[in-house]
C-alpha cells in the first residue's frame, strides 16, 4: 500500500542530493539510508570475526598472486 508523507523542501533537497542515478525513487534512496543502520546478523559478524583472524594471520593473497594464478 503505497502512502504520502510530507516532507520539509530541505529533506526533499537532501533526498535528491543522495539519488545515485536520476530515476532512483525516494523510497529507494530512504531504504539505502535505513539499510546503514541495521544490525549486521549473528552469522555475518561470525563470518567478519573469521576473515578478520585470517587475515590477521597472513591466510589471504594480494591482488598481484590472484591475477598470477588466473593468468593475468
Amino acid at each position: 500500500m503505497a502512502t504520502t508523507i510530507q516532507v520539509s523542501e530541505g529533506l526533499v533537497q537532501e533526498l535528491r542530493d543522495r539519488k545515485m542515478y536520476d530515476k532512483e525513487s525516494y523510497e529507494e534512496v530512504i531504504l539505502d539510508l535505513l539499510e546503514d543502520t541495521l544490525e549486521l546478523s549473528k552469522e555475518t559478524k561470525q563470518r567478519i570475526a573469521i576473515a578478520d583472524k585470517e587475515f590477521k594471520e597472513g591466510k589471504f593473497l594480494t591482488h598481484e598472486q590472484v591475477k598470477k594464478q588466473l593468468g593475468l
